[in-house]
């Protein structure tokens, strides 16, 4: 069955398996996540669970937003999410046990934002020669390719432009601690995003069977 759950990057830190063992992880706060609305195929044309993650005051909901959470009876939540979760209700409250230690999941955030960048630092391009009259271009990116065919640049050349700020998901990480008490969990390995960023944790798609 499909888990899933919303949650906050807190950071990274380390902890110490039962062989002694160091393993570095981040440790997410997860939850809890309140069952806000089901889509159903006969009234959105498709199947799925909407989570909330995150309290709001109540002026800062659009009226829009404040009807769909009164209509269903939940309390505001600043984000919501979609996932194809099973046998929930409205009203469900989904906490970071609903993950085991051991288990693989998938993690999608929004990657730091780096700002408009070089061929260098964005594809990882060489430096030319800054020898023999090369003059003031040892770090530019070269030719750009089109002559009289095909008369115009490629889609997806490689060149500089915005870095980062996009969506990032890493696949089959390992849980090392779910905490439910506390709403962590603690994710072996990095997670994209910066501290405070909201992450979303769910089963992993290409975890090999046990």
């Amino acid at each position: 069955m499909e888990k899933a759950i919303i949650g906050k990057k807190l950071g990274m830190t380390q902890v110490f398996d039962e062989k002694g063992n160091v393993v570095p992880v981040t440790v997410v706060e997860a939850g809890p996540c309140p069952v806000v609305y089901l889509k159903t195929r006969e009234n959105d044309g498709y199947e799925a669970v909407q989570l909330g993650f995150g309290d709001i005051r109540v002026k800062k909901v659009t009226k829009p937003m404040a009807g769909h959470f009164k209509k269903q009876g939940t309390a505001p939540k600043r984000t919501l999410k979609e996932f194809p979760i099973a046998n929930v209700q409205v009203g469900d409250i989904i906490k970071a046990d609903v993950f085991a230690p051991g288990e693989k999941v998938d993690v999608v955030g929004t990657s730091k934002g780096k700002g408009t960048a070089g061929v260098i630092k964005r594809w990882k391009f060489s430096r030319l020669k800054e020898t023999h009259g090369s003059g003031p271009v040892g770090r530019k990116g070269g030719s750009i390719g089109a002559c009289s065919t095909p008369s115009r640049v490629y889609k997806g050349k490689k060149m500089s432009g915005r870095m980062g700020n996009e969506r990032v998901t890493i696949q089959n990480l390992t849980v090392v601690k779910a905490d439910a008490e506390h709403n962590l969990l603690a994710i072996k390995g990095a997670i994209p995003g910066p501290k405070g960023g909201i992450v979303l944790v769910q089963s992993a798609v290409k975890a090999k069977a046990a």
